[in-house]
C-alpha cells in the first residue's frame, strides 16, 4: 500500500469505529429541552423528496418520523435503509430527517444532498448546524428516531438502531 492508501483506510477506520461508539454510547454536550420547543424551525435542502427552504419539525398536525442521522454515521445508513422500506406504506405519515451537521469546505450542502440521494431518501431533509432539535429532542446518540403525533408531543424516542417492526408497531398505534 502506497502512503495515500494506508491514509484513505485509517480514515475509513475511524469513522467506522466512531460511528459505533456514538451508536453505542452517544453524543456527549447535548443539554436537552423541554419538548416544549417543539417545533423547531430547520433549513431545509434541495435533494430527492425535499426542496430548499425551511420547515416545522416535527410537521404541525400531523404524525410525523422524525430521523436525526450524520452522513459519517454507518448505523444512519441502515436506519435510512429502513425508512425507506416503510415510508410508501405511511402516506399519512410525515417523515424529516435532520442532521446537526455543519456545512463547510470539507461538508457541503450539495455533499449532503448527494449522500442522501445515493441513500434512497425521498422525503424532507434539512439541517440543524446548531443542534436545536437534538436538544428538543433529547437525543443522546445516532441514529435517533422520534415519532410524534398529530400535536407534536414525542410519544417514541429511541437511540440507535430501530428495527423496522418497532417502527411499525409504533406507527400503527398512532395512525
Amino acid at each position: 500500500m502506497n502512503r495515500r492508501q494506508v491514509v484513505a483506510a485509517m480514515t475509513g477506520l475511524g469513522l467506522t469505529g466512531g460511528s459505533l461508539w456514538v451508536a453505542q454510547n452517544g453524543l456527549s454536550g447535548i443539554q436537552p429541552r423541554d419538548t416544549d420547543q417543539l417545533p423547531v424551525r430547520v433549513e431545509t435542502l434541495d435533494a430527492r423528496g425535499s426542496s430548499a427552504g425551511e420547515t416545522a419539525v416535527p410537521t404541525p398536525g400531523t404524525v410525523t418520523v422524525v430521523d436525526l442521522f450524520a452522513t459519517w454515521c454507518a448505523p444512519c445508513d441502515d436506519q435510512l435503509r429502513i425508512l425507506n422500506a416503510m415510508q410508501p406504506e405511511y402516506a399519512d405519515v410525515s417523515f424529516v430527517s435532520v442532521t446537526n451537521e455543519r456545512p463547510s469546505e470539507t461538508l457541503t450542502r450539495a455533499d449532503i444532498s448527494e449522500w442522501w440521494n445515493r441513500n434512497g431518501g425521498a422525503w424532507t431533509v434539512g439541517l440543524d448546524p446548531g443542534s436545536e432539535l437534538l436538544a428538543a429532542l433529547g437525543a443522546d446518540g445516532l441514529p435517533y428516531i422520534a415519532i410524534t403525533d398529530e400535536s407534536g408531543t414525542v410519544q417514541f424516542g429511541h437511540s440507535g438502531l430501530a428495527g423496522e417492526e418497532t417502527l411499525r408497531d409504533e406507527l400503527d398505534a398512532l395512525v
